[in-house]
Protein backbone atom coordinates (compact mmCIF):
# COMPACT_ATOMS: atom_id res chain seq x y z
CA UNK A 1 0.00 0.00 0.00
CA UNK A 2 1.18 3.50 -0.87
CA UNK A 3 0.67 6.75 1.23
CA UNK A 4 1.60 10.06 -0.02
CA UNK A 5 2.40 13.19 1.42
CA UNK A 6 -0.73 14.67 0.05
CA UNK A 7 -3.59 12.24 1.35
CA UNK A 8 -5.03 10.46 4.91
CA UNK A 9 -6.22 6.97 4.41
CA UNK A 10 -8.89 6.00 6.50
CA UNK A 11 -9.82 2.52 7.08
CA UNK A 12 -13.05 1.56 8.82
CA UNK A 13 -13.26 -2.42 10.31
CA UNK A 14 -15.95 -3.88 10.90
CA UNK A 15 -15.14 -6.65 13.91
CA UNK A 16 -16.07 -9.90 12.45
CA UNK A 17 -14.30 -12.63 11.92
CA UNK A 18 -14.80 -16.18 11.49
CA UNK A 19 -13.15 -18.57 14.55
CA UNK A 20 -10.39 -19.74 12.18
CA UNK A 21 -9.74 -16.18 11.29
CA UNK A 22 -9.96 -15.16 14.93
CA UNK A 23 -7.14 -17.65 15.67
CA UNK A 24 -4.98 -16.42 12.98
CA UNK A 25 -5.67 -12.48 14.19
CA UNK A 26 -4.49 -13.78 17.88
CA UNK A 27 -1.59 -15.20 16.44
CA UNK A 28 -0.76 -11.99 15.23
CA UNK A 29 -0.57 -10.07 18.40
CA UNK A 30 2.66 -9.70 20.77
CA UNK A 31 2.61 -11.34 24.06
CA UNK A 32 1.89 -7.95 25.96
CA UNK A 33 -1.25 -7.42 23.82
CA UNK A 34 -2.23 -11.20 24.54
CA UNK A 35 -1.56 -10.57 27.90
CA UNK A 36 -4.29 -7.72 27.56
CA UNK A 37 -6.76 -9.17 25.79
CA UNK A 38 -6.95 -11.93 28.45
CA UNK A 39 -7.43 -9.34 30.95
CA UNK A 40 -11.41 -8.32 29.22
CA UNK A 41 -14.24 -9.79 31.52
CA UNK A 42 -16.20 -9.91 28.73
CA UNK A 43 -15.81 -11.89 25.11
CA UNK A 44 -16.87 -9.45 22.91
CA UNK A 45 -14.15 -6.75 24.21
CA UNK A 46 -11.64 -9.23 24.64
CA UNK A 47 -12.74 -10.37 20.73
CA UNK A 48 -13.09 -6.58 19.43
CA UNK A 49 -9.47 -6.05 21.14
CA UNK A 50 -8.00 -9.34 18.89
CA UNK A 51 -9.38 -8.01 15.94
CA UNK A 52 -9.18 -4.21 16.23
CA UNK A 53 -4.75 -4.77 17.25
CA UNK A 54 -4.39 -7.63 14.45
CA UNK A 55 -6.15 -5.45 11.92
CA UNK A 56 -4.20 -2.16 12.77
CA UNK A 57 -0.98 -5.26 12.34
CA UNK A 58 -2.16 -5.92 9.39
CA UNK A 59 -2.68 -2.25 7.73
CA UNK A 60 0.74 -0.87 9.18
CA UNK A 61 2.49 -4.51 7.96
CA UNK A 62 0.68 -3.27 3.91
CA UNK A 63 2.06 0.41 4.50
CA UNK A 64 5.65 -0.77 5.94
CA UNK A 65 6.28 -3.82 4.13
CA UNK A 66 6.70 -6.14 7.07
CA UNK A 67 4.39 -9.02 8.29
CA UNK A 68 1.71 -7.99 10.55
CA UNK A 69 3.29 -10.02 13.75
CA UNK A 70 6.87 -8.52 13.05
CA UNK A 71 5.63 -5.00 13.16
CA UNK A 72 6.70 -3.72 16.71
CA UNK A 73 5.26 -0.42 18.54
CA UNK A 74 6.66 2.23 21.00
CA UNK A 75 3.90 4.78 23.47
CA UNK A 76 4.30 8.32 24.30
CA UNK A 77 3.92 9.08 27.44
CA UNK A 78 0.02 9.34 27.82
CA UNK A 79 -0.04 5.76 25.80
CA UNK A 80 -0.12 6.77 22.11
CA UNK A 81 1.56 4.28 20.26
CA UNK A 82 3.67 5.03 17.14
CA UNK A 83 6.34 2.50 14.91
CA UNK A 84 9.06 1.58 16.63
CA UNK A 85 11.01 1.93 13.97
CA UNK A 86 12.02 5.91 14.60
CA UNK A 87 13.16 6.33 10.61
CA UNK A 88 9.55 5.36 9.50
CA UNK A 89 7.57 8.69 8.23
CA UNK A 90 4.17 6.74 8.63
CA UNK A 91 1.83 7.96 11.75
CA UNK A 92 -1.29 6.43 12.70
CA UNK A 93 -3.81 6.44 15.04
CA UNK A 94 -6.55 4.02 16.14
CA UNK A 95 -10.03 4.06 17.90
CA UNK A 96 -12.83 1.44 18.13
CA UNK A 97 -16.22 1.26 19.43
CA UNK A 98 -18.67 -1.94 19.80
CA UNK A 99 -19.02 -3.22 16.24
CA UNK A 100 -16.30 -0.84 14.79
CA UNK A 101 -12.92 0.09 14.51
CA UNK A 102 -11.54 3.52 12.78
CA UNK A 103 -7.76 3.55 11.83
CA UNK A 104 -5.87 6.47 10.45
CA UNK A 105 -2.59 6.66 8.17
CA UNK A 106 -0.91 9.75 7.23
CA UNK A 107 2.72 10.54 5.83
CA UNK A 108 4.95 12.41 8.77
CA UNK A 109 1.79 14.50 10.74
CA UNK A 110 0.19 13.05 13.59
CA UNK A 111 -3.33 12.18 13.08
CA UNK A 112 -5.90 11.47 15.60
CA UNK A 113 -9.15 9.38 15.42
CA UNK A 114 -12.39 8.48 16.84
CA UNK A 115 -15.45 6.77 16.55
CA UNK A 116 -18.13 6.51 19.14
CA UNK A 117 -21.21 4.15 18.79
CA UNK A 118 -24.07 6.54 20.14
CA UNK A 119 -26.05 5.13 23.52
CA UNK A 120 -28.73 7.00 25.67
CA UNK A 121 -27.26 9.70 27.45
CA UNK A 122 -30.00 10.71 30.45
CA UNK A 123 -27.42 12.88 31.73
CA UNK A 124 -26.43 14.56 28.76
CA UNK A 125 -26.87 18.10 30.16
CA UNK A 126 -24.20 17.69 32.80
CA UNK A 127 -22.18 15.72 31.06
CA UNK A 128 -21.75 18.54 28.43
CA UNK A 129 -22.24 21.40 30.79
CA UNK A 130 -19.05 19.87 33.13
CA UNK A 131 -16.11 18.04 29.64
CA UNK A 132 -17.20 20.99 27.07
CA UNK A 133 -16.48 23.95 26.61
CA UNK A 134 -18.84 27.13 27.89
CA UNK A 135 -19.79 28.14 24.21
CA UNK A 136 -19.87 24.31 23.03
CA UNK A 137 -22.08 23.84 26.11
CA UNK A 138 -24.64 26.62 25.30
CA UNK A 139 -24.57 25.96 21.81
CA UNK A 140 -25.37 22.24 22.35
CA UNK A 141 -28.27 22.54 24.71
CA UNK A 142 -29.78 25.32 22.21
CA UNK A 143 -30.87 23.00 19.52
CA UNK A 144 -33.62 21.04 19.38
CA UNK A 145 -34.18 17.99 21.58
CA UNK A 146 -33.98 15.73 18.84
CA UNK A 147 -30.77 16.84 17.41
CA UNK A 148 -29.11 16.96 21.00
CA UNK A 149 -27.79 13.20 21.28
CA UNK A 150 -26.20 13.47 17.37
CA UNK A 151 -24.38 17.15 18.06
CA UNK A 152 -23.24 15.71 21.42
CA UNK A 153 -21.25 12.82 19.30
CA UNK A 154 -20.19 15.15 17.04
CA UNK A 155 -18.30 17.54 19.10
CA UNK A 156 -17.36 14.18 21.34
CA UNK A 157 -15.38 12.92 18.11
CA UNK A 158 -13.88 16.11 17.21
CA UNK A 159 -12.19 16.26 20.60
CA UNK A 160 -11.20 13.26 21.17
CA UNK A 161 -9.54 12.84 17.68
CA UNK A 162 -7.71 16.33 18.47
CA UNK A 163 -6.40 14.96 22.16
CA UNK A 164 -5.30 11.99 20.30
CA UNK A 165 -3.37 13.80 17.43
CA UNK A 166 -1.62 15.57 20.26
CA UNK A 167 -1.45 12.20 21.68
CA UNK A 168 -1.90 14.26 25.36
CA UNK A 169 -4.39 12.65 26.86
CA UNK A 170 -6.00 13.40 29.81
CA UNK A 171 -3.66 15.96 30.57
CA UNK A 172 -5.51 18.78 27.95
CA UNK A 173 -9.08 20.01 28.95
CA UNK A 174 -11.68 19.26 27.11
CA UNK A 175 -12.95 22.66 27.40
CA UNK A 176 -9.53 24.44 26.58
CA UNK A 177 -10.70 24.15 23.10
CA UNK A 178 -13.51 24.31 21.34
CA UNK A 179 -15.02 22.60 17.76
CA UNK A 180 -18.35 22.67 15.87
CA UNK A 181 -21.41 20.34 16.64
CA UNK A 182 -24.10 21.78 14.94
CA UNK A 183 -26.38 19.23 12.38
CA UNK A 184 -25.10 21.14 9.56
CA UNK A 185 -21.87 22.50 10.54
CA UNK A 186 -18.74 20.95 8.57
CA UNK A 187 -16.45 19.71 10.90
CA UNK A 188 -13.47 22.12 12.09
CA UNK A 189 -11.63 23.59 15.35
CA UNK A 190 -12.99 27.01 16.30
CA UNK A 191 -10.78 28.24 19.37
CA UNK A 192 -7.79 27.33 21.19
CA UNK A 193 -7.16 28.28 24.61
CA UNK A 194 -9.71 30.74 23.16
CA UNK A 195 -7.43 31.67 19.78
CA UNK A 196 -8.88 31.51 16.77
CA UNK A 197 -5.61 31.97 15.04
CA UNK A 198 -4.21 28.20 16.92
CA UNK A 199 -7.30 26.77 15.60
CA UNK A 200 -7.18 27.76 11.87
CA UNK A 201 -3.89 25.41 11.85
CA UNK A 202 -5.93 22.43 12.36
CA UNK A 203 -8.16 20.34 9.76
CA UNK A 204 -10.90 18.27 11.48
CA UNK A 205 -13.23 15.69 8.97
CA UNK A 206 -16.15 14.40 10.31
CA UNK A 207 -16.71 10.89 9.06
CA UNK A 208 -19.62 8.68 8.40
CA UNK A 209 -19.15 5.45 9.34
CA UNK A 210 -20.90 3.35 7.81
CA UNK A 211 -23.90 2.35 10.39
CA UNK A 212 -26.54 5.05 11.49
CA UNK A 213 -25.63 4.96 15.04
CA UNK A 214 -22.10 5.65 15.23
CA UNK A 215 -20.04 8.78 14.75
CA UNK A 216 -16.42 9.82 13.98
CA UNK A 217 -13.82 12.48 12.78
CA UNK A 218 -10.28 12.63 12.09
CA UNK A 219 -7.93 15.62 13.34
CA UNK A 220 -4.00 17.00 11.89
CA UNK A 221 -2.46 19.97 12.14
CA UNK A 222 -1.91 20.66 8.29
CA UNK A 223 -3.83 21.70 5.73
CA UNK A 224 -6.48 19.86 4.28
CA UNK A 225 -5.27 16.70 2.42
CA UNK A 226 -6.87 14.36 0.06
CA UNK A 227 -9.38 11.34 2.31
CA UNK A 228 -9.23 8.37 1.25
CA UNK A 229 -11.98 6.03 3.14
CA UNK A 230 -11.63 2.11 2.57
CA UNK A 231 -14.23 -0.17 4.61
CA UNK A 232 -13.61 -3.53 4.83
CA UNK A 233 -14.44 -6.58 7.68
CA UNK A 234 -11.66 -7.98 9.75
CA UNK A 235 -12.24 -11.19 8.02
CA UNK A 236 -11.08 -9.70 4.69
CA UNK A 237 -8.05 -7.77 6.36
CA UNK A 238 -6.55 -11.34 7.69
CA UNK A 239 -7.55 -13.29 4.06
CA UNK A 240 -5.78 -10.75 2.62
CA UNK A 241 -2.53 -11.36 4.29
CA UNK A 242 -2.50 -14.82 4.77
Amino acid sequence: MQLSGGEVHLWIVRLEASEKNFARATAMLASDEIERADRFRFDRHRRAYVLGRAALRALLGGYVGLDPAAVAFTYGPQGKPALADAKCSVRFNASNSGRLAAFAFMDACEIGVDVEQHRALHDLEAIARRFFSPDEAAELLALPAADHDGAFFNCWTRKEAYIKALGGGLSIPLDSFRVTLGPGDAARMVTIEGGAEAARAWTVHAFDPGLADYKGAIAYQASPRALQIKRVTSDELIEQVI
